[in-house]
């Protein structure tokens, strides 16, 4: 029986700890949990806060109830005057209610809401309002390495991913497939985010091709054979779901000229490798480096978001055709990391990495490989990636 990972979100529990102690005014701040659906958002709450009235909004009958009366929630707070926390799941099915759970808050402050979502588009294209910024704002992410320690994986982790949600299944392929068809039905369809539910899967299949690059919107248009208008809402669409984001360039005191355009990233290696389309003419390494690279990076964003630091991440590329792949930077913090998917390494392999150490010299350098040891070269250390990403946990730096 495979162990329930699921429910073991030990780095996001310390990071609710630190949140607590440093943010929460007292027990009964509200706050939002975003992240993708299969994160064990709702699973995690239902744990920690077990006597929380839970209203569940994937519910068929609990969505249209509350949908047709956004005021319903103040019944069920007066009806309950012993219950002081209230869960709300997937608050972006009823953007209204918010408006009812800010009212309610302003009127008693000892009530407590937790609200999750896994769509932020609903909530602002509707103008809605947060809670008046009086709720904290967190994300979950997919697993890190660390969190499933002598259970992690590099292949299944590239080949599968990290969702929770597919770590936990018996048939971790199948339960993938099903995860990103969901996204198609219920996401996307039913909440009626597209109109032509065929172009938007056709639409993912190009878009997958520009994982770990810069997008070209106007040949993914040619090729799903729409505007550029309409790939950019789709664009939007799934950036939104929190299935997808683009890295911005680091140019903070550039010395040299900059390529402006971010890199897109699907949010988990699995879900890209599973939206990749592959024949003949694909090469296994540039598919396989594109998803080792998207690893590290889906890593390095929840590492600066369970962290007490402030650290952003980027990449950082010259016109002259120097990159490095990510560059984390915040207060105390400066790194640079370069990902490679060959098990062997030599100091050609540096040159972008220590031409972006030349400009930055404040700056430390790392090399991530397939390779199995520990290499210093050129003054830079160079990590075998299993190694480095089974050992960075938020607050720690490997």
């Amino acid at each position: 029986m495979r162990r329930n990972f699921y429910l073991e979100r030990k780095f996001f529990q310390k990071q609710m700890d630190k949140f607590t102690k440093r943010f929460f005014v007292g027990p009964a701040d509200s706050f939002f949990i975003f992240g993708p659906r299969g994160t064990g958002k709702s699973t995690w709450l239902q744990k920690t806060f077990p006597d929380a009235y839970l209203v569940d909004l994937l519910d068929d009958s609990t969505f249209r109830n509350h949908l047709a009366h956004p005021d319903r929630i103040k019944q069920i707070v007066q009806a309950n005057p012993g219950t002081r926390r209230y869960i709300i799941d997937e608050v972006q099915k009823t953007p209204a209610l918010l408006d009812s759970i800010h009212s309610l808050i302003e009127e008693n402050k000892t009530h407590q809401f937790i609200l999750t979502g896994s769509s932020a588009r609903k909530l602002r294209r509707g103008g809605v309002n947060l809670l008046g910024g009086r709720a904290l704002l967190t994300h979950f992410h997919p697993f890190m390495a660390a969190e499933l320690g002598a259970d992690f994986s590099l292949d299944a982790a590239l080949k599968n991913g990290l969702i929770p949600l597919v770590v936990s299944a018996n048939e971790p392929e199948k339960t993938l497939a099903a995860y990103i068809a969901l996204y198609l039905k219920e996401e996307v369809k039913e909440e009626g985010l597209v109109r032509d539910i065929g172009t938007f899967a056709r639409f993912l299949e190009i878009i997958s091709f520009f994982h770990g690059s810069i997008l070209n919107l106007s040949n993914i248009a040619r090729e799903c054979q729409v505007s550029r208008k309409i790939v950019e809402n789709y664009l939007s669409v799934i950036e939104d779901l929190l299935i997808a984001y683009r890295l911005p360039v680091f140019t903070k005191r550039a010395r040299r000229a900059m390529t402006a355009q971010p890199k897109f990233y699907l949010f988990d290696a699995g879900v890209y490798y599973h939206l990749r389309p592959r024949g003949p003419l694909d090469s296994p390494d540039e598919i396989g480096g594109m998803a080792l690279e998207g690893l590290v990076l889906q890593h390095l964003k929840a590492w600066c978001d369970y962290s007490e630091g402030q650290a952003d991440c980027y990449f950082w590329r010259s016109r002259g055709g120097a990159e490095v792949d990510f560059v984390l930077y915040g207060e105390g913090f400066f790194q640079a990391i370069e990902v490679k998917n060959a098990k062997q390494v030599h100091s050609s392999t540096l040159r972008s990495l220590k031409t972006f150490l030349s400009d930055y010299p404040e700056a430390n350098g790392i090399l991530l490989y397939r390779g199995p040891e520990k290499l210093m070269i050129d003054g830079v250390p160079c990590w075998p990636v299993d190694e480095f990403l089974l050992q960075l946990k938020p607050n720690h730096w490997p």
